[in-house]
């Protein structure tokens, strides 16, 4: 029974040697300098402008909240496509709706200047 999970043990084992080897040959070869542009953060190769533990406007999480409700509902318009002759008018009538109060609440937002930084 064991026989048939054999080659699938070897390549685990074969796996397992050579990161052990790497993190060992890297241990013992690696440079071992510490100074201080080592040590800072990098982001994207340029120099820190502000520190990364300021805190972000609620406008910030505002956005990030519309874009996923939207991004969500727009995912419910995939489906409807799919079965658009299936549904009828019917269908076509209820996606309008459902579209119309979506286009109510992004004017809404926009409106009230939610998607300005």
């Amino acid at each position: 029974m064991l026989a048939q999970y054999q080659g699938l043990l070897v390549i685990l084992g074969i796996a397992m040697l050579l990161t052990g080897a790497m993190l060992v040959i890297h241990l013992r070869l690696g440079p071992r300098r510490l100074f201080d542009e080592k040590l800072e953060p990098f982001e994207c190769g340029e120099k820190q402008i502000v520190s990364p533990k300021q805190r972000y406007s609620v406008k910030f999480y505002l956005v990030a909240m519309l874009f996923i409700l939207f991004d969500v509902e727009a995912v419910f318009l995939y489906p409807w496509g799919v079965l658009f002759r299936e549904l009828g008018w019917f269908g076509f009538i209820e996606m309008f709706t459902f579209l119309l109060i979506l286009a109510v609440g992004l004017a809404y937002a926009w409106l009230k200047g939610a998607l300005e930084w």
